[in-house]
């Protein structure tokens, strides 16, 4: 059983705060399997291959849009995370799920990111727009046709992002959907480096807003069919970690406030 725990929009860095306590509990068998829904305040990250050469606005820039850097341990290059943006954090032991290859008993890595490109893809099937994997890239792409007088081309744009990583067995880090994003934020970089394909949403695919609610349903439902697994909403953080971790186990809404809290009030 996975746990799904939805957390409403927060900062990044107290995401990555979230995170570290709750890998460092799956670790110790203390919790179980969870994926975190969220939405980030405007922030862009940089992986661990990231080029800081691909954040292209200058800081002056950032700071009049809002727009916050960290530096984190997932794969990857740099992106983009804000509202609108359903970004998912599975916390999850790999070592429990059989691997459909016959040289390997538990999922790789590299399976692990082909299941999560496939979640995404299935989620996006729902709603009407058609997706894909490119061979060589992380992420889900779309073929958008290009409005001209004469002649229509095709081109792949991206409309969800990958970078994970992977400690002991234990994941983190995940996946970001660009559902009603305003796509403008991502011309502050170079998205994942690659500058010759466009970025994409839902909203811009379908030409209409998209419920986010909606769309954590249902990639919560297509990431139990891919992972073969029952998912258990869950409505607070006590609801997962329980008193008896000596966590301060807080309800989403006052997530923020443990931003300016020492380690030690964790412990």
């Amino acid at each position: 059983m996975i746990s799904v725990l939805q957390l409403g929009t927060i900062d990044y860095s107290t995401g990555q705060r979230l995170q570290e306590k709750l890998i460092a509990l799956r670790k110790d068998g203390r919790v179980g399997d969870v994926v975190l829904l969220l939405e980030h305040t405007p922030v862009i990250t940089l992986g661990r291959n990231a080029k800081s050469a691909n954040i292209v606005a200058s800081p002056e820039s950032l700071a009049r849009r809002g727009v916050g850097i960290y530096e984190c341990d997932r794969g990857g290059d740099v992106t983009f995370h804000g509202p609108g943006q359903l970004v998912g954090y599975p916390i999850i032991d790999l070592r429990g799920f059989p691997s459909e290859s016959a040289t390997q008993k538990s999922l790789g890595a590299v399976e692990y990111v082909r299941r999560l490109e496939e979640v995404l893809i299935r989620t996006c099937a729902e709603f009407g727009i058609p997706t894909k994997r490119i061979a060589g890239m992380t992420g889900v792409w779309t073929v958008e046709v290009a409005d001209q007088p004469t002649g229509s081309s095709a081109y792949e744009a991206k409309i969800a992002a990958l970078g994970v990583h992977i400690s002991r067995g234990v994941a983190s880090h995940g996946i970001a959907l660009n559902v009603n994003t305003d796509l403008s934020f991502f011309n502050l970089i170079i998205p994942c480096g690659i500058a010759s394909k466009p970025v994409t949403s839902m909203k811009k695919e379908l030409g209409r807003e998209v419920s986010m609610q909606e769309v954590a349903h249902v990639l919560s439902r297509n990431f139990g069919a891919v992972f073969n697994s029952q998912m258990l909403w869950l409505e607070s953080l006590d609801s997962l970690l329980g008193k008896d971790l000596g966590v301060p186990a807080r309800p989403p809404a006052d997530l923020q406030k443990l931003h300016g809290e020492d380690d030690s009030a964790w412990a």
